[in-house]
């Protein structure tokens, strides 16, 4: 399905199609404030399986991040932050960073990398934080990515929509996506290192 939902005032009856779906563990392309993303709710170990086949890589060897409403489910899945950790990511965020955080047990064993840490996004993007407050909990992250060497990512959500319908559930048309991934940014060691630039330039 291509579900159209206005990006300033998404409606209601649409965002609640969205989380029935994910309920069900159905599998949904959206758009974030980067580039367009893959994604599900993070406690279904069938869906995670089913991106991860739709990828083409090893879950065990996949990158996936939470993407977040906002920072009140940190504490949920993160080990206890350093307050200048906090202080960086509240002056960021909403925006196109991911934050690599040390992860707790509570953070499926599907995400963790060997090193025992998870990728948080809250991207600036009003259809999506809307769709994970009414959820009510973090959904799975990845990008969709193009074959074609030159464009890495699509940017134009029905030409997304030809290409996974098969696949996934509902593809959300919320106007052309970017073509530039997030910035991340490991917190994980004594100073914090970005490891990918992206769109998004850290104010500290």
């Amino acid at each position: 399905m291509l579900l159209r939902i206005h990006p300033d005032n998404p409606s209601p009856r649409q965002v609640k199609a969205v989380v029935d779906c994910l309920q069900r563990g159905g599998i949904i392309v959206y758009p974030t404030d980067t580039v367009y993303g893959l994604g599900c709710d993070i406690n279904n170990k069938k869906a995670v399986e089913r991106i991860a086949q739709i990828k083409g890589i090893k879950k065990e060897k996949a990158h996936f991040s939470f993407i977040c409403s906002d920072l009140s489910h940190l504490s949920d899945f993160t080990r206890p932050i350093h307050n200048d950790i906090y202080k960086l990511m509240r002056k960021n965020l909403p925006g196109p960073f991911t934050f690599i955080l040390e992860a707790n047990n509570n953070v499926p064993k599907i995400f963790q990398s060997k090193k025992k840490t998870v990728g948080i996004r809250v991207p600036d993007n009003n259809i999506l934080r809307t769709i994970i407050e009414e959820f009510g909990n973090p959904i799975m992250s990845t990008s969709v990515k193009d074959e074609d060497e030159i464009i890495e990512y699509t940017t134009d959500p029905e030409l997304i929509y030809e290409k996974y319908r098969k696949v996934v559930n509902i593809v959300i048309d919320g106007g052309y996506g970017g073509n530039e991934a997030s910035t991340i940014v490991d917190c994980t060691q004594d100073e914090t290192i970005i490891l990918r630039d992206g769109k998004g330039e850290l104010i500290f």
